[in-house]
């Protein structure tokens, strides 16, 4: 199971690592660590070392009832550092963390290598095609809403059957416009209660019959802390624990702020 990446064809069905970097001042666990160059690029060498596969740079919190940032803010913030690191790191296989094609584009344009939409295209009825016009692999996440709503739009016949239906109609539109190289999300913390986010987690490997990579993105997130009662930043063994049960149920990619114990979690994993 491979994807092309800048005519790079990348392996996942060994599992990968992707290191979060954001560029905003109010993620949920490191807002604000990362807004100038010096910290950046630091940063993104820190991952790489790890063993990060790929880089997620994104300019646009999507944590729940996150602050609207505009079209001219979010690239403002993005396409410097995307130029930036690109420039230290010409071989890194960044992706965009962005649900506009007016963000994603230009990126792209300067060498980044994928596109992750939380949105799946729903909130950019032009992000499919770009993405089919730019070649690029690009990660659909399910999600309802906003991130300003999403959290009051949880309510399903059928939480599984009904996020795979879900994918089945935007893997029908990807495909039919031409994009190659899809990676499905299910989109754990978005419009999904915690005890949703664990029953997707328990079915996780019912997402195998989409034939497609699973991207996991549980890092740190409240599904975790809240069970344990601590808070985002004491929350590394959580997400280890759950990384490991994703994995054993077939996720292909993890999306972490954390790389090196990622890492270490594939390799126990894979030597079972």
């Amino acid at each position: 199971m491979t994807i092309n990446c800048r005519g790079q064809l990348v392996d996942v069905s060994s599992p990968k690592v992707m290191g979060i970097l954001n560029l905003t001042p109010d993620s949920f666990y490191d807002g604000g660590k990362h807004t100038n160059e010096k910290e950046v690029l630091k940063q993104v060498e820190r991952m790489l070392l790890e063993g990060a596969t790929f880089i997620d740079v994104g300019a646009y919190s999507s944590k729940p009832n996150a602050d609207v940032v505009s079209e001219n803010e979010e690239l403002s913030r993005i396409l410097p550092m995307v130029k930036l690191i690109l420039k230290e790191f010409p071989e890194v296989l960044l992706s965009i963390d962005t649900f506009r094609s007016t963000v994603a584009k230009p990126c792209v344009d300067c060498g980044a290598a994928l596109i992750n939409d939380i949105s799946a295209g729903t909130l950019d009825s032009l992000m499919m095609q770009t993405v089919a016009e730019l070649k690029v692999p690009y990660i659909m996440m399910h999600m309802r809403g906003t991130p300003q709503n999403m959290q009051t739009l949880t309510n399903y016949n059928h939480l599984v059957k009904d996020i795979l239906y879900y994918f089945s109609e935007r893997i029908a539109t990807a495909r039919q416009l031409g994009i190659i190289d899809l990676i499905a999300d299910p989109g754990f913390g978005f419009a999904k209660t915690i005890e949703q986010n664990y029953a997707l987690l328990n079915q996780l490997e019912l997402f195998n019959m989409l034939e497609l990579p699973i991207l996991v993105g549980m890092s740190r997130k409240s599904m975790i802390y809240k069970i344990l009662q601590n808070s985002t930043q004491e929350a590394l063994n959580g997400t280890t624990v759950l990384n490991t049960l994703a994995l054993q149920k077939g996720a292909n990619v993890l999306r972490v702020h954390d790389v090196k114990e990622a890492v270490e979690c594939i390799k126990l994993v894979e030597s079972l």
